[in-house]
């Protein structure tokens, strides 16, 4: 199809589905091949591009003064054709048009609209772009051909590949679906998104590949079956389709022969829209089938120009437009006279041109629908106003060399694809079209639904949309309450290699597999994950331990010797008990203080180890409740220094019963001496003064102090008091027992002494009982975790207190509150205590 014009666009477009070569031999003469096979939407594609030429050419405010024509061409779905359609239209290109020339023949064109198949634009533009003549495709979609370097002159108003496999990964974020099979067609379109959607699901990290297959050229039985049993086996329930509908139908005749149901096809804008796939036979397996779409635009004006269409505007013309009259011959099934051979005898009718396209169903008038058609209308009107900027251009103020502008008369391509780069309007149905760097258009996709309908029709109907935003790359915007899933629960169907590990446990990958097929393994304790699909399980803080759940970190529980548990009770009533009985037997012994039986041997130290022991016992209430700093520093100096001061005042009490009954026998009464009542004053007092010393110098060096201790229990804090430095504990420990054992020895030696001085029997008991708690409480305080050290101790300290309390005064206090006939001093020098 021909227009002439002061400007001519060249155009390529499938009218036919195949095409026929010659048998090419040197004798014969030169023959075209022969195409076939009506292809009206591309017709009516064709249509469009010179009905928006001739929308342009009534627009005043675009392009005045200048008509534009067009030379459009079929490429019959064939490289060949194709490439030399797009060779016929650019020859003589490189040569100056000069406009006043009258030139026979179609003028070559400024710009070509097409080509529709990604492998023919790469051909034909890798020519093109060495000539900078610009293309505008309005369907190649291979991001092969974004590289401007192998493609400077080329642009397209339909997304790149790159966008269209961003717009599945986002619907299959959108519902879940980490686990799908690709199949692809084996040319540039295919194999370039099939490598596009492999890297950008990985980089997403939005799911993974189960298998990729090529789909045949041809009819391949053996091939397809191989590839339809890889769909059977698959654990996956959704299947992306990048191939043109030729490809699907191959494949769909194996899918229904096998009868695999149950799938969730994904279209790519191939095949989103093949009315020949949707067909009553083949929609119980491809119902629901979700697609991307090239965005539908509106063409106000198209319709009624189409339906003006007639063969006698054209037939017979000097541009020989052949193309409507085949159009007609398809659409009324005759023939223009002459019609073929043996066509009239078969009953054939011929053509009048007076045929009206209102009474027969044609796809022609059908223009609910317009992508493609949309995308030619675009292309078409990026052209003019790339060639309308360029005539506006001020002389001096160009952007070419010396400020130059292109000129109407000496046009040239490569000035026009300067503006085409630079091109920037909006339709009328709203959409902005402009090119970035690489000459791709501004994305936008409509999401397409397959709607089986009861009566057994089909509708794909529009359920959302996926664009690009400069500030929130892809948007996807659907609306699930429209979709119909082909399903028995009508609802998304689950399509995953593994389920999503819950909180609470991490994912464990499967040597070999993809990282979609993992193992839950739970969080070990101590750790936890809080979202789903964790990669790994993060260690709770030092005070926090893992819920059962292992989702969430707890306080640790706490643990110490406390008041209100039943241990901690019992061991501070026992050493209230303890200070009560001391204070009882003080009463007692004042009360009684005249008496023999308390005056006997220094009633002073009596009362003095009293109070000693009554401070042990009071001591021990340090080691219950929470430590502090403060408890921590006194409640050893306290055990330490009451206890020396008790045994203190037992060592100075078994030395005078010694030295008194020394000094009984002649020559003996120097030696009493030595063991006044200010001696033995002073010797306890310098005794608990060396433990005094000890303590100071422990706390001031290495300071006993509470410490959170979490290695006896993983999920319990215990607090406990360090003690510092074991040396000085040792040391302390060390000094009480060597001054224990020394009077446990000095007792002793004065137990068979005559019943008149033996109170020593009571000490030797005494420090019996003392020792061998004390022996018995190093390794039972080694072994004793937690709390229960301190426990062991308080017990060691009550156990000590009790014996000494009442192995020394539990006789004197029977004596005198029981048998006060004893407590006299003939009955305490005749037969003893």
């Amino acid at each position: 199809m021909h227009k002439a014009g002061d400007v001519v666009l060249g155009g390529l477009f499938e009218i036919h589905f195949y095409s026929v070569f010659p048998d090419l031999s040197f004798t014969s003469e030169p023959q075209l091949p022969t195409c076939h096979g009506f292809d009206t939407p591309g017709f009516r594609r064709a249509q469009t591009m010179a009905f928006a030429i001739d929308e342009i050419n009534r627009n005043s405010n675009l392009l005045s003064n200048v008509t534009l024509g067009y030379s459009l061409y079929d490429n019959c779905m064939k490289l060949a054709i194709g490439f030399r359609a797009a060779l016929s239209l650019v020859s003589g290109q490189e040569e100056q048009f000069v406009l006043e020339e009258t030139c026979a023949g179609a003028p070559p064109v400024l710009g070509i609209v097409g080509d529709s198949s990604s492998t023919r634009s790469i051909a034909i533009s890798s020519v093109l772009g060495l000539y900078r003549v610009p293309m505008v495709s309005y369907f190649a979609t291979c991001s092969c051909l974004s590289d401007r370097p192998k493609f400077p002159s080329f642009f397209r108003t339909i997304p790149s590949d790159v966008f269209q496999v961003r717009a599945m990964i986002e619907i299959l974020n959108h519902f879940g679906w980490t686990w799908a099979g690709l199949l692809v067609s084996d040319d540039d379109y295919g194999l370039h998104a099939a490598r596009s959607f492999h890297s950008d699901l990985v980089q997403s990290g939005g799911g993974c590949l189960a298998y990729i297959e090529v789909l045949p050229w041809d009819n391949n039985p053996a091939e397809l079956e191989r590839i339809v049993d890889v769909m059977k086996k698959s654990t996956a329930r959704v299947v992306i389709v990048f191939a043109h509908e030729s490809h699907i139908i191959h494949l769909m005749k194996e899918v229904v022969r096998h009868n695999v149901t149950g799938l969730q096809w994904i279209a790519s804008e191939a095949w989103t829209a093949a009315t020949m796939l949707q067909t009553p036979h083949l929609m119980p397996y491809l119902g629901g089938t979700l697609g991307i779409a090239i965005r539908r635009g509106e063409i106000p004006g198209l319709r009624e120009f189409l339906r003006q269409i007639r063969p006698d505007q054209h037939h017979n013309n000097s541009n020989g437009n052949s193309m409507v009259n085949q159009f007609w011959e398809h659409t009324f099934q005759c023939r223009f006279a002459p019609p073929p051979a043996g066509w009239m005898e078969a009953g054939g009718t011929l053509c009048t041109g007076q045929e009206d396209l209102e009474e027969v169903e044609t796809e022609l008038l059908d223009i609910s629908n317009l992508r493609l058609e949309y995308n030619v209308y675009k292309a078409v009107y990026a052209l003019a106003y790339a060639l309308d900027d360029m005539l506006k251009c001020e002389p001096g103020r160009g952007p070419f060399s010396g400020h130059s502008c292109g000129n109407l008369k000496r046009l040239e391509p490569w000035q026009l694809v300067y503006y085409l780069e630079e091109v920037n309007f909006t339709t009328p149905f709203g959409d902005q079209v402009a090119f970035d760097v690489n000459g791709d258009v501004l994305p936008i996709y409509d999401v397409m639904n397959w709607l089986w309908l009861p009566d057994g029709r089909t509708e794909v109907q529009n359920v959302g949309e996926v664009k690009r935003s400069a500030f929130k790359g892809e948007e996807l915007t659907i609306d699930e309450n429209k979709i119909f899933w082909n399903h028995e629960s009508k609802k998304p169907p689950r399509s995953v290699c593994s389920e999503s590990c819950p909180p609470g446990t991490r994912i464990a990958r499967k040597k070999g597999e993809p990282e979609c097929c993992f193992d839950c393994i739970p969080c070990s304790e101590g750790k936890i994950s809080n979202k789903t699909d964790s990669t790994e399980c993060t260690s709770c803080p030092e005070d926090f331990w893992s819920s059962p759940q292992r989702d969430h970190c707890v306080l640790k529980k706490t643990e110490f010797l406390s008041y209100h548990e039943p241990l901690g009770i019992c061991l501070t009533a026992a050493s209230l008990l303890g200070t009560c009985i001391c204070a009882v037997v003080v009463g007692i012994f004042i009360y009684h203080r005249k008496t023999p039986i308390v005056r006997a041997n220094n009633s002073e130290l009596s009362f003095q180890l009293l109070l000693s022991l009554k401070l042990c016992f009071l001591c021990s209430l340090l080691f219950i409740g929470r430590p502090r700093l403060w408890t921590c520093q006194l409640r050893h100096a306290a055990f330490g220094i009451s206890f020396v001061l008790c045994v203190s005042c037992i060592l100075v009490k078994t030395m005078v019963v010694l030295a008194v009954f020394k000094a009984s026998k002649p020559g003996g009464g120097a030696s009493l001496k030595w063991f006044g009542a200010v001696q033995q004053r002073g010797t306890v007092i310098v005794l608990t003064s060396i433990q005094a010393a000890i303590c100071i110098v422990w706390i001031v060096s290495a300071s006993p102090a509470p410490h959170k201790n979490t290695q006896y229990h993983n999920d319990k804090i215990v607090y406990e008091c360090v003690v510092g430095s074991t040396v000085g504990f040792a040391v302390l420990l060390g000094y009480i027992g060597s001054l224990a054992v020394l009077s446990c020895l000095i007792a002793f030696m004065a137990r068979n002494l005559p019943d008149s001085f033996n109170e020593a029997k009571l000490i030797t008991f005494s420090m019996l009982i003392f020792c061998a708690v004390w022996v018995a409480f190093v390794p039972a305080y080694i072994s004793s975790p937690g709390k229960y050290s301190d426990a062991v101790e308080v017990f060691a300290i009550l156990a000590s207190s009790f014996g000494l309390l009442l192995s020394l005064f539990g006789p004197k206090c029977y004596i005198i509150l029981l048998r006060p006939e004893r407590n006299t001093k003939k009955s305490i020098m005749g037969r003893g205590i």
